[in-house]
C-alpha cells in the first residue's frame, strides 16, 4: 500500500485513505459471524388442541339469560333447566372474573310464585348482576 504525503508543496493531505479501515471492519464482521452461537434450542410450548367432541360450557363469560315461559318453564340461554341446574350454573357465574351479566325475562302471563321461586334461587346464588328484561314495554299499564 502507498501513502501519499501531500503535494510537493507542504499542504496537509486533505483525502483520508478508508482502505485499511474497511479491511479492519469486515475481519471484524466475520469474526463476529464466525463466534454468534447457533441458535439451537426450542421452547416446548403445549398449545390446545381444538376438540370437537368437546361440549362448549353452557354459561356465557359475557352475559347469560333466564327466561320463564306460560307454562311455567325455566330456560337458561335458551335451555330449560330445573332448579338445581340453575343453581349450578348461577353459581358458576358468580364465580367468574368478571362476572357475567344476568337478564331475566318472565312472560308477563306466567304465575307469580315460579317467578318468586326462581328470583329466590338467583338470590341465594349471590350473583350481583341482575337486570329485569322486557318490563319497559308494560310501564303505561300501570
Amino acid at each position: 500500500m502507498a501513502m501519499s504525503g501531500g503535494k510537493d508543496d507542504g499542504e496537509p493531505m486533505m483525502e483520508m485513505n478508508t482502505t485499511p479501515l474497511i479491511d479492519v471492519m469486515l475481519v471484524l464482521l466475520i469474526m463476529f459471524i464466525i463466534t454468534i452461537p447457533i441458535q439451537t434450542h426450542a421452547v416446548k410450548v403445549d398449545l390446545p388442541v381444538n376438540d370437537p367432541t368437546a361440549q362448549k360450557s353452557p354459561v356465557d363469560p359475557q352475559k347469560n339469560k333466564i327466561t320463564i315461559s306460560v307454562d311455567g318453564t325455566t330456560s337458561w340461554n335458551g335451555a330449560p333447566v330445573d332448579a338445581v341446574r340453575l343453581r349450578q350454573y348461577l353459581d358458576v357465574a358468580a364465580a367468574m372474573n368478571p362476572e357475567p351479566e344476568l337478564h331475566f325475562q318472565p312472560d308477563p302471563q306466567v304465575r307469580y310464585d315460579v317467578v318468586d321461586q326462581t328470583l329466590a334461587v338467583i338470590r341465594r346464588s349471590n350473583v350481583t348482576k341482575l337486570g329485569f328484561i322486557g318490563n319497559e314495554q308494560y310501564y303505561r299499564e300501570f
